[in-house]
């Protein structure tokens, strides 16, 4: 079966002045992706994504970087969907169907990216969406979920049974954002004791969601605070890069064996500049790693299983729908989110 010609997108043609969402227009017909050529491709209509900073921070890095490498303009921002298989290659020989109903993240931003009504996938970056798990609540696996547990099987490395972190503490800085809130469930499910950091007006969604102890950072100053607990944490989550020398004094609260994963940031800098800085010129005194996500198959259906169980929640701020896309990305990017923001992009 051949795909649409055209298709309803959000498209870009700059990421200046103003970055992605500020030159982000609505195109009624614009180019559809190509049917499949080869058979690991999947072609997809997309029902609903879940927004990410790095649909609009990766292509902004750079005119080179953000638009050769990464992708092609005119693009769609989005990487995270929901949607349903509308042609395979011929030659498929694997799991996939036409008509089924799956969930997947674009390995990284794309030409043809999820505010689009058409994706093309590659068939390892999507499973096929179990029974009882929604749409919305699949959309939103691809990075929020994935990273949140990568921070956790592969720098905490606890085996993924229940009370593995047992007399352990780790520090989230960030807890009401949308990795943030499931890296505080997946936390508490191994059974860590869970420190982190938000605002007054979040604090009863992080407590509702395990967090043991919350320090505001509105009344408080947040490495003051953890200073004083002496060193006390196994390893710290950070998904915020702020206070800036949170990482070089980080020696005084994270123990000598812990480790400190830096899961987002403000700026692509701050973590090259933790990464390459020397203790004798100011860096950290503790075991730095930087989370890459690994876009992989086996995380996806592992995370998809969490909600299936409902070992995990996800916790959704606001839904739009599709003519409202820019509103969607203009909320994402104030940090304001509590949790995930969903655009519906079409009916099933």
């Amino acid at each position: 079966m051949a795909g649409p010609a055209a298709m309803k997108a959000y498209l870009y043609n700059t990421t200046t002045p103003g970055g992605v969402v500020s030159n982000l227009t609505f195109n009624p017909s614009a180019r559809a992706p190509p049917p499949p050529s080869s058979p690991s491709q999947i072609l997809i209509k997309v029902l609903s994504t879940s927004l990410n900073p790095a649909d609009y921070k990766v292509p902004e890095q750079s005119t080179i970087f953000g638009r050769v490498l990464i992708c092609q303009t005119p693009a769609s921002p989005g990487i995270d969907f929901t949607g349903r298989i509308v042609a395979t290659h011929p030659a498929h020989k694997g799991e996939f169907s036409n008509g089924q109903l799956v969930f997947g993240c674009l390995a990284r931003p794309r030409t043809f990216g999820t505010t689009a009504e058409y994706v093309l996938c590659d068939e390892n970056d999507l499973a096929i969406l179990p029974e009882g798990v929604s749409i919305d609540d699949a959309a939103c696996i691809g990075i929020a979920i994935r990273t949140a547990w990568q921070s956790l099987k592969y720098c905490v490395k606890p085996s993924p049974s229940v009370g593995t972190g047992e007399n352990q503490k780790v520090f989230i800085n960030g807890g009401s954002g949308g990795c943030g809130v499931f890296a505080i469930q997946m936390a508490k499910m191994l059974g860590f004791h869970v420190t982190v950091t938000c605002s007054s007006r979040n604090e009863e969604l992080v407590r509702g969601l395990g967090a043991d102890e919350v320090i505001d950072y509105t009344v408080a100053d947040v490495l003051e605070t953890l200073k004083a607990k002496g060193q006390v944490f196994d390893y710290v989550l950070d998904h915020i890069g702020t206070p800036d020398n949170i990482y070089s004094e980080c020696h005084q609260f994270l123990k000598e064996s812990g480790a400190f994963v830096q899961v987002g940031a403000g700026s692509m800098m701050t973590v090259v500049w933790r990464t390459i800085t020397p203790r004798f010129l100011g860096g950290g005194r503790r075991r730095f790693v930087p989370l890459m996500l690994k876009n992989s198959k086996e995380d996806l259906a592992t995370a998809a299983q969490f909600l299936k169980d409902k070992k995990i929640k996800v916790v959704v701020d606001e839904v739009f729908e599709f003519g409202d896309v820019v509103k969607a990305y203009q909320k994402l990017c104030s940090g304001r989110a509590r949790g995930k923001i969903i655009v519906h992009v079409a009916e099933d």
